[in-house]
């Protein structure tokens, strides 16, 4: 390569005196040639920028980059290791195990630890598509059709295989309107596994969310309290039955012991007694004479109803 160079660059000295002296005839480029030139040469550069960053979005860490780059000169396999989530979901599964899955924190993380694996091994297939119909291309570009056109380029420089290499080139050259379809194609293949991963990843995660509502007493202060006690659930009809005689149109709140709560998860009303209400949201609660201990009257605005307590956090 360094006597490549050194020879172009004696010829090119060579070719400049002569001009200068006017014992040679000047090499000329028509306009068309320099045209494609310069757009290849953006080509090449703008391909460079966003293959190192896909690489960078597809593998954040350097040093795995580093590792992987150096399995790929020496031909041989990067070792397969669990990434972030499915890692993250093995120490969940095995806390659970630790815990007891019978609890409910013990239940809970093995469900999560699942959905992190079933991410992890998603992240896994989008890598793996992304690495073949996307960052693949872009580097036989580079390394192959890129370095040929260089190549190419400096025969076209000398005078004495002008006329052989022009066409060879021009030809090249041209083909990067065929490259820009055949990464344009690569371009929408990424976006397409991209999309299909944040889509799993989606969906995955309103699973796990459809399982933990399913459980929303593990998070009260005392979940076992009301069912050891011998008291009744807080959605138990038996207990909404005691308070249908309870006109809540007519309930009054009391001058003394209305309190500010937090509503902690969504809940929609079973009747026209009962108050819906939405996460995060704040209310003011009090209780009634007569009342079961597991509800309370909620006040939103103007409107008001039961409320279940496991459904909020008592702020005052």
């Amino acid at each position: 390569m360094f006597l490549k160079k050194l020879c172009a660059f004696r010829f090119r000295v060579q070719s400049f005196t002569g001009e200068k002296f006017g014992q040679v005839e000047k090499t000329e480029l028509d306009a068309h040639f320099e045209n494609l030139l310069s757009r290849a040469d953006s080509t090449k550069n703008w391909t460079e920028k966003i293959f190192r960053q896909t690489e960078v979005l597809l593998q954040p860490n350097p040093s795995s980059r580093i590792e992987e780059f150096l399995y790929e000169k020496l031909d041989r396999t990067v070792p397969s290791r669990p990434n972030n989530e499915e890692l993250l979901g093995h120490y969940m599964q095995d806390a659970a195990k630790d815990f007891g899955p019978g609890t409910p924190y013990g239940s809970t993380l093995i469900k999560v630890g699942d959905c992190e694996r079933r991410l992890g091994s998603v992240q896994r297939e989008f890598l793996q598509t992304s690495a073949i119909s996307f960052l693949t291309p872009l580097r036989n570009f580079l390394e192959g059709d890129w370095r040929t056109i260089s190549a190419e380029h400096e025969l076209r420089v000398a005078q004495t295989e002008f006329d052989r290499q022009a066409e060879v080139t021009r030809l090249l050259l041209e083909g990067i309107s065929s490259t820009h379809v055949n990464h344009l194609r690569c371009l929408h293949e990424f976006v397409e596994a991209q999309t299909a991963y944040y889509k799993q990843c989606h969906l995955h995660m309103q699973d796990l969310q459809k399982e933990l509502d399913r459980f929303p007493n593990a998070f009260a202060g005392n979940p076992g309290h009301s069912m050891a006690s011998g008291g009744s659930s807080p959605l138990d009809p038996a207990s909404a039955v005691e308070t249908d005689t309870l006109k809540i149109e007519e309930v009054q709140a009391p001058a003394t012991g209305t309190r500010k709560a937090k509503v902690l998860y969504d809940y929609d009303a079973a009747d026209t007694s009962e108050l819906s209400l939405l996460a995060d949201e704040l209310i003011t609660v009090y209780t009634v004479p007569g009342m079961d201990s597991d509800w309370l009257v909620g006040e939103r605005g103007n409107q008001k109803g039961k409320v279940p307590v496991t459904y909020l956090e008592l702020l005052s």
